[in-house]
């Protein structure tokens, strides 16, 4: 079943607008539309534009290639929470799994660099499949789930480390140290799987069952969609993405740090609300996701520049503004298409 046969057959809900509109839309439809797919695009232009003027160091190549190797890791959390938002879902654990991931893979280093990787993915896979099967089988709150998972991510690696007072290095000469290491390699593997993630969810039956089910799960089971096990695989991605992450913090870092991540979950949530997938599920769009997480990138880069002495609160109170704005917009969108 294609995904627009998926969104006809459906009642009209946020999953099944864009299809509806496409047989005769109106310029208001129209309207609403683009802004939904290209609004933060639009933004991040006029941002990027606004830097390059007020700040010369802004444009160099020294400081964009800064601002995408320190944001590649959200990148890989934002990444997954876009599937896991798409089907009306949350993942409020990927932070503290991100941080588990890399006290995990600095343990795994002191066996050997393949350790280093498997270990960080494997444990993290499985965190977010038990998380899937509680959300998908016991029909648990996504929040609850998640909220545990946080809680219980933290409390592992604290158990790891010793409460922290243990910290593995990575040692000198792996391989895997070397893998996080510069701008280029952790940027060119977001990007592959960016890649890879737009054509899970914009070019297969799977995407457009995961937007289906954001849109309308009722309806979903009554088409005969498997949407347990669809659950399931977003909540197991979120672990993977954000173990891989993980591994490449402590690669990036040469150690398991028990601090990090902490608020990334967050970020990662803003980043891709601000990209143009709908909080209450029913579109998901992985382009709108790297604008997202550009544009707050470039936000932060720019008060670093001139409101450095205000600190992270300053940084805090400019995501929850964008995230308050996109959701306002997103209902106002919303009810446009509906008049």
């Amino acid at each position: 079943m294609s995904s627009s046969t998926l969104n006809r057959t459906l009642p009209p809900g946020p999953a099944a607008q864009p299809a509806e509109s496409a047989q005769a839309p109106t310029l208001r439809e129209r309207i609403s539309y683009q802004v939904q797919r290209r609004g933060a695009l639009a933004v991040l232009v006029l941002v990027a534009a606004l830097a390059s003027a007020l700040s010369p160091t802004f444009p160099t190549w020294s400081n964009i290639s800064s601002i995408l190797g320190n944001n590649a890791f959200v990148w890989l959390l934002a990444l997954a929470m876009t599937f896991v938002i798409t089907t009306g879902g949350i993942d409020l654990s990927v932070g503290s799994l991100y941080a588990l991931g890399g006290v995990l893979a600095a343990r795994g280093a002191q066996t050997g660099a393949w350790a280093a990787v498997l270990l960080p993915l494997v444990v993290c896979a499985a965190w977010g499949a038990v998380q899937g099967l509680l959300v998908a089988k016991a029909r648990m709150a996504p929040f609850i789930v998640t909220l545990a998972g946080l809680l219980g991510a933290r409390g592992l690696l604290q158990a790891i480390t010793n409460e922290g007072s243990t910290t593995y290095l990575v040692p000198q000469g792996s391989w895997f140290r070397d893998l996080g290491q510069g701008t280029w390699t952790p940027v060119l593997i977001v990007t592959a799987l960016f890649v890879l993630g737009w054509l899970l969810l914009e070019r297969t039956r799977f995407g457009a069952s995961l937007t289906a089910i954001g849109g309308n799960e009722t309806a979903s089971r009554l088409l005969g969609l498997p949407v347990d096990r669809a659950k399931v695989l977003v909540y197991l991605l979120s672990g993977t993405l954000a173990g891989m992450a993980g591994a490449l913090g402590g690669s990036r870092l040469g150690s398991g740090v028990t601090t990090i991540g902490l608020g990334y979950e967050l970020t990662a949530i803003a980043s891709v609300v601000i990209g143009g997938t709908l909080l209450t599920g029913g579109f998901g769009s992985v382009g709108g996701t790297v604008c997202g997480v550009l544009l707050l990138a470039v936000i932060h880069n720019l008060i670093d520049h001139y409101f450095s002495q205000y600190g992270s609160a300053f940084t805090d109170a400019v995501n929850g503004g964008f995230l308050a704005a996109v959701v306002l917009l997103q209902t106002a969108l919303s009810r446009m298409r509906r008049l």
